[in-house]
């Protein structure tokens, strides 16, 4: 419990940062994830260039509403953001596996 409060107050990664940059340009993320997303793009130029380059695309986009798509190119971007999803999912628990240091992903120290 201590290691997921103390995951939970740790700063943003760019990876994570990036990931909640269309919720927050929808303005769906709690008062919470908001503001710890703009302590992470006060301090990174990387981010915060993201974000605006995101601001940009949808200025000069527009938006696109799932309607507006055919059902084909609709179902490609669902499967696309499924694998996605997946890999990142992969990606993540190998991450927690490498700083639980010990391989059996419990968070415990034991073997």
């Amino acid at each position: 419990m201590v290691r997921l409060l103390s995951a939970w107050r740790r700063d943003l990664v760019c990876r994570d940062a990036v990931a909640l940059i269309t919720d927050y340009l929808e303005g769906s993320l709690s008062a919470r994830q908001r503001a710890r997303l703009e302590r992470h793009l006060a301090a990174c130029d990387g981010c915060d260039e993201y974000l605006r380059q995101m601001r940009m695309t949808i200025d000069v986009l527009g938006r696109v509403e799932p309607e507006d798509l055919e059902p084909e190119a609709r179902e490609e971007l669902v499967e696309l953001f499924l694998r996605y999803r997946a890999e990142a999912e992969v990606e993540a628990e190998a991450a927690a596996e490498a700083e639980d240091g010990d391989g059996d992903g419990e968070g415990d120290g034991n073997t």
